[in-house]
């Protein structure tokens, strides 16, 4: 028994220090309590992003006034050196999205298909800004990357948790 609680906290440790480093704090400036707008200075939502599972996991709780609601996982993965984002909502949209920093942003995208069957590219990109607001911008290509659509463009504003 003790040789099995040993083991135990050995691996309990190791793991609690597993997601520390400067990769992992890249999106860090995504974590908080957010108000989110639009171009035009419309309420789009609010957003809750926190880190769990010892600061491996950002998950991301987002709600629209209309009743539209969605959660993402991201992790940085360190075998693959990059970023993934699991996205879910309550319209049954699932969208798997890779990436990392370009520069200040971080960029994620992946693929997708319309209603007919074809093929899309999605992107999303996080913009911070000086002044501790964050610019989502989702963009979707039909043309495998050639010309993008904005389908969201986001401003967060730090609130204060209700």
């Amino acid at each position: 028994m003790k040789k099995i609680l040993a083991i135990f906290i050995l691996l309990s440790s190791s793991h609690a220090l597993a997601c520390e480093g400067e990769n992992y704090d890249q999106f860090d400036f995504w974590l908080g309590h957010w108000n989110v707008t639009t171009p035009a200075g419309k309420v789009a939502g609010t957003n809750d992003i926190s880190q769990e599972l010892n600061n491996c996991v950002l998950h991301e709780h987002y709600s629209t006034p209309s009743g539209y609601q969605g959660n993402s996982y991201t992790i940085y993965d360190i075998v693959f050196d990059k970023w993934h984002q699991t996205w879910v909502d309550n319209s049954g949209t699932l969208l798997e999205l890779d990436g990392g920093l370009q520069g200040n942003n971080m960029v994620l995208q992946g693929k997708g298909k319309d209603p007919q069957g074809n093929l899309l590219i999605h992107r999303i990109t996080w913009t911070p800004n000086e002044d501790g607001t964050v610019r989502q911008h989702w963009q979707q290509s039909a043309d495998q990357g050639q010309s993008w659509t904005t389908l969201f463009d986001g401003l967060y504003t730090k609130s204060e948790k209700k």
